[in-house]
């Protein structure tokens, strides 16, 4: 291997970290997110609306 051709290589170490730490924001924050609307009176609505329908399909509700 030649010399500019690892040095290639080696700048690009930093731009992997940089695409994990903003794929592990983007993933924190979609996850706070959801943790606030299921949390709320919307997510109680929703999450019942939910059971229902499944039990309703079932046959059960």
């Amino acid at each position: 291997m030649s010399l500019q051709h690892l040095s290639r290589r080696r700048d690009q170490r930093g731009i992997t970290t940089a695409e994990y730490a903003v794929g592990t924001a983007a993933g924190a924050g979609l996850a706070g997110l959801l943790f606030k609307l299921l949390t709320g009176g919307f997510g109680d609505k929703l999450l019942k609306t939910l059971f229902d329908h499944v039990l309703g399909l079932l046959g059960i509700g």
